[in-house]
């Protein structure tokens, strides 16, 4: 690692120039308030502003000195003076409108990973990773080691577990500048020797030293006493505060009340919480300094080709193949390979080149192994080695293979199947759809039905009409599709393989699906390009009709609208540009239920999270969720991309008013849900309470935004794949790594009923050899649950649990332990995800709950990484029992402060005690 000043020269004069004019900005525009944080304390910078910020300067950083292939460079006074925005970054530098929704959608992970430390059981009272309570040397040990488990997980291509780590990096080391009185003893830069292990933290407070003056009011200005001594207050009963020491601070602290009274944090601009508020904005400048300096060193560690992959700084998308190898597979695997080659060749080099390659195989009985590479030519090289040959019989591994790909895929990916059979592991069905749901990855079937070979191919029994349903199930989870082909146009059909990684969006229709006699209506806006229609199913005649009343029949060729070809049952129309805005008009007829999609290219989509508001701590935030959970109140955030893709460059901002919630598949309405803009609307940053009564509904739902362009023209997006509600809350989370196997009373230990332990350690990493402690929480708050719990993990590894079935009542939770072995044989490097299903024993109707836990077995160190010392020191045996959970609350700068009317949800979850 690089000492400070050397991260500083890094930082190239360009930058730090830039860095130097924001900073003399006002508050209002040197940072972009955070969405939660103006309801909480106005005016306040979090940890996602911070990390956010610093992300776009060394991005900017990135683009100035790596200029495009093919297109001018960008020059640093076109950014001087204005608020930094990715869509503005991306339009720049890959073209204008070019999508960043991949890369916006990164830095959301790694801010949540950084709020989520005030949240989270496992490192929310902890000292250690918030730099509280004179714990300065220990914490700047974790800070390095998680930098470091970053850099790790990125060069496995595990850039889920990466921003993980690099969000819990960011979030100590932003707090140590807010915690510690470094700002109060007047320091204009960061810290030299806080990224620098190999130097020690000088002049550090002792145990002995009294470090505060008592303070009445909640101001507290004056109140460190005259030395030149580095310290931080204590928070809380854990540890206890020595006499003469500072506290934290704030409403939250029971430290505070104890003399000397009052504290020194500066979280906020709010003195309720921060005595020091008067330096929020000091302590804020040199926590956004320090954060570029950390992305800074992670991309002189990992290269501009793997930062860029670690914070996806692409507009391209990657490209996942599973392919069904048996003997009749020659077709499917020459049209895989086709359109492979034809997207490296057309795109290598381009701004759209794929960044990342994932191909599956799988037959009877295997799948696998998965091969992922960053390498379009080793991609190619694999994928050209897949031969059709023997197999067994229909059915055959298809979900255990997608499940295997869906491990290894970015988010926001698009997986093709190439198969002709139907699934011998149907039974992963609905774990397969929430791991599609949670990956937020669309899944596309492209299945050979040819009866010409039927009796060509061995079936061990008589197959079901049926059989197929599985893929329906998670292609409508996903928001993919199936398509049954033959193979005479199984190379034609395959180039939606093309499309689609071409960053497609699919238009809503009304209703969703052909009902006879009833047009499909769909709307087009002047931010849409190559509108392509599909039609797949017994048509025996359609026409699509635009706002001007010109229509077009199913012919084959040109037309006025676009041109058709048709392929057997698949009909693909390429509309003609540019389309005429306003409502357009699909009528099919058909036998049986034709399916019909029309996609569309655009850089204006959006981005949508779930939280539930939490008071119960310093830091009023949003607790983060992949689904709503019955019972809770949640609340919807929005994140508009691509705003500023306008028609003309002088036209106001795209307005969105309200969410569409509708029912899956049919399309019945729910519930509109107003949305309310949240800081400025440059950000696209946008909130909405979701009703009780959508909370209270069984089945899948989806999300329509609503709005308006600059001119008044309306605007319809879309979520890629639909919600649903969980009836629990069920969350598993990895306590600690040890060296020796941990010592329990029985193989089948009742659940604990007191607190569960709090264990530090690092967070999703394992080694070969050793045994991981995971937590399983489970709670209900809707009604009473009796529920059994099923667990598993891919690779196969030895995982018990001490919880197999639980009774819950309304506003019930409890909690158990996994114990997962990791074998000497391990692979370094392997991804192994571990899954909890919870289901219920008395509704046969209600789809089971799924908690997904990713962790990385590790390899050898690096030589130019230090090792982080709690991953090789070995742990002793332990009891359970014997653990005394400490009652910290958490802290830090405002991570995600949502200020709202809570309830008793904030008793009800217990996140500080479970």
């Amino acid at each position: 690692m690089l000492p400070t000043d050397e991260l500083l020269s890094h930082l190239g004069p360009s930058l730090l120039l830039l860095l130097q004019l924001q900073l003399l900005l006002p508050p209002a525009s040197a940072f972009f308030p955070n969405i939660w944080s103006l309801l909480a304390a106005p005016g306040s910078i979090t940890h996602q502003d911070l990390t956010e910020e610093a992300a776009l300067n060394v991005t900017l950083q990135l683009f100035l000195e790596q200029p495009p292939p093919g297109r001018p460079p960008l020059r640093l006074e076109d950014f001087l003076g204005r608020t930094l925005l990715a869509d503005n970054l991306f339009a720049a530098y890959f073209g204008p409108g070019s999508p960043s929704r991949r890369f916006r959608a990164a830095l959301g992970e790694v801010s949540r990973a950084n709020a989520a430390q005030d949240f989270l059981p496992t490192s929310r009272n902890d000292p250690d990773l918030h730099f509280d309570a004179e714990r300065l040397g220990q914490g700047r040990t974790r800070l390095v080691g998680a930098l470091g488990e970053t850099v790790v997980a990125a060069r496995a291509l595990d850039h889920t577990l990466a921003r993980q780590r690099l969000g819990a990096a960011l979030h100590a080391l932003q707090d140590f500048y807010s915690h510690s009185n470094w700002v109060e003893l007047g320091k204009q830069q960061p810290h030299p020797h806080l990224l620098w292990p190999r130097q020690g933290l000088r002049n550090v407070a002792q145990v002995g030293d009294p470090t505060c003056s008592d303070c009445e009011g909640l101001s507290c200005p004056g109140n460190l006493l005259g030395f030149t001594l580095l310290t931080s207050g204590y928070f809380g009963t854990h540890p206890s505060k020595p006499p003469g020491k500072c506290s934290h601070g704030g409403h939250f602290d029971q430290s505070s009340s104890q003399p000397p009274r009052g504290g020194i944090n500066k979280d906020s601009t709010s003195p309720g919480f921060s005595p020091h508020h008067m330096l929020h904005l000091q302590a804020a400048n040199l926590a956004l300094l320090a954060s570029i300096q950390a992305f800074s060193l992670l991309r002189s560690r990992l290269g501009d080709r793997g930062f860029s992959r670690l914070l996806d700084i692409t507009p391209a998308s990657s490209l996942s193949f599973v392919l069904d190898t048996t003997g009749s597979m020659g077709e499917e695997i020459n049209a895989a390979k086709i359109q492979a080659r034809h997207i490296v060749e057309q795109r290598r080099g381009g701004p759209m080149e794929p960044t990342h390659y994932v191909l599956v195989p799988f037959h009877d009985p295997g799948f696998g192994p998965v091969f992922t590479t960053s390498d379009p030519d080793s991609f190619w090289q694999q994928l050209n080695e897949i031969h059709a040959l023997g197999g067994g019989d229909e059915p055959e591994m298809c979900l255990s293979a997608l499940e295997l790909a869906l491990l290894h895929t970015p988010p926001l990916s698009d997986i093709f199947v190439f198969t002709d059979a139907s699934p011998k592991d149907a039974f992963l069905t609905n774990r397969v759809e929430s791991l599609t749901q949670e990956r937020r990855c669309r899944v596309t079937f492209l299945v050979t039905e040819d009866p010409s070979r039927v009796q060509g191919r061995p079936r061990r029994e008589v197959l079901s009409p049926l059989r197929f349903e599985p893929y329906e199930a998670v292609a409508l989870a996903s928001g993919g599709e199936v398509i049954f082909t033959k193979d005479q146009y199984i190379r034609d059909v395959a180039a939606i393989v093309g499309d689609s990684v071409a960053n497609l969006v699919t238009l809503p229709l009304e209703p969703p699906v052909v009902v006879p006699e009833r047009p499909l209506v769909f709307s087009v806006d002047g931010l849409l390009q190559k509108v392509t229609v599909r039609i797949h199913g017994e048509v025996s005649s359609f026409w699509i009709r635009n706002p001007a009343g010109v229509s077009q029949g199913q012919e084959e060729g040109e037309g006025p609208l676009g041109h058709t070809r048709r392929f057997g049952q698949f009909w693909m129309v390429s509309m003609n540009d540019p389309l005429q805005t306003g409502t357009w008009e699909i009528q099919v007829t058909a036998k049986g239920t034709p399916r019909v999609r029309v996609q569309a290219q655009t850089s204006l989509d959006f981005l949508f999270h779930f939280g539930i508001p939490m008071e119960d701590g310093p830091h009023p935030g949003l607790y983060p969720l992949t689904q709503p959970v019955a019972g809770l109140q949640t609340q919807l955030l929005v994140e508009v991309t691509g705003l500023g893709s306008r028609r003309n460059p002088g036209d106001p901002l795209p307005h969105f008013s309200h969410i569409v919630l509708r029912g899956v598949p049919h399309g019945a309405e729910l519930g509109r849900v107003p949305l309310e803009p949240m800081g400025p609307r440059e950000r696209g940053l946008l909130a909405a309470s979701l009703p009780p009564t959508l909370l209270s509904t069984a089945g899948p739902f989806s999300l329509e935004l609503i709005g308006q362009d600059g001119v008044g023209q309306g605007l319809h997006r879309a979520a890629p794949q639909p919600c649903a509600v969980a009836p629990v809350l069920l969350e598993v989370r990895c306590q600690r790594k040890v060296r020796l196997r941990l010592e329990r009373t029985g193989p089948a230990a009742p659940p604990l009923t007191g607190p569960p332990p709090q264990l530090s350690g690092p967070s999703g990493f394992l080694a070969p050899g050793t045994e991981a402690l995971l937590s399983l929480r489970i709670a209900s708050f809707s009604g009473p649950q009796d529920l059994d719990l099923r667990t598993s993990v891919n690779p196969s590894f030895a995982l018990t649990s001490n919880l197999s079935r639980v009774r819950l009542e309304q506003n019930e939770s409890a909690w158990g332990c996994l114990w997962l072995k990791v074998p000497d044989t391990a692979a370094s490097d392997s991804v192994v995800m571990v899954t909890v299903t919870a289901i219920d024993r008395e509704a046969s109707t209600v789809s089971p709950t799924h908690a997904f836990l990713r962790l990385l077995v590790l390899g050898a160190a690096p030589q130019d990484q230090l090792p982080d010392p709690v991953l090789t020191t070995t742990s002793p045996a332990f009891h359970l029992s014997t653990l005394v959970t400490p009652g910290r609350a958490g802290g830090g700068l405002v991570g995600n402060p949502w200020w709202g009317t809570v309830g008793a949800v904030q008793l009800l979850l217990g996140l500080a005690s479970w």
